[in-house]
């Protein structure tokens, strides 16, 4: 199990624990007792129920759960539909995030900015190895000369 899953679903069973008896009953004890064979014993979440829980130090992942709770167990079908448009609007934002990141355009750009500063070095380490002493033009001209 994914360390910091187990560390939401720990911090997810402190949440429930000031929620009123029948909204947890609106949980199947199934996913309940998941949280609990699941959690991380090592882990100590403390919550404060006088705090906005935007406020509190809670785990994206624990974020993540709280929606699917609220949107399976709680929520009517008008809050259903609004928040699967949010999630849909996420989604899309997050493709057009990766698009942009990942745009094979740009990656090709990239490269290609890459082999023209690669051909200006190369270009670069010609002329310095052209600078020839003066003992090796000597020799050039030695050898030019013993060809004719």
């Amino acid at each position: 199990m994914n360390n910091s899953y187990a560390q939401a679903y720990c911090e997810i069973l402190e949440i429930l624990k000031y929620l009123p008896i029948n909204q947890i009953n609106k949980i199947p004890k199934e996913i309940i007792n998941f949280f609990k064979e699941n959690k991380d014993k090592n882990y100590s979440f403390t919550f404060n129920p006088k705090e906005d829980l935007n406020k509190q130090n809670i785990s994206r992942e624990t974020n993540v759960i709280i929606v699917s709770l609220y949107k399976d167990y709680f929520a009517t079908e008008i809050q259903k539909e609004k928040i699967n448009k949010i999630l849909i609007n996420n989604e899309i934002d997050y493709q057009n995030e990766l698009r942009e990141k990942y745009n094979p355009k740009n990656l090709f750009e990239d490269k290609k900015v890459n082999k023209n500063t690669e051909q200006k070095l190369e270009s670069n380490l010609t002329v310095i190895n052209s600078k020839k002493t003066l003992f090796e033009k000597i020799l050039d001209k030695i050898k030019v000369f013993l060809k004719k």
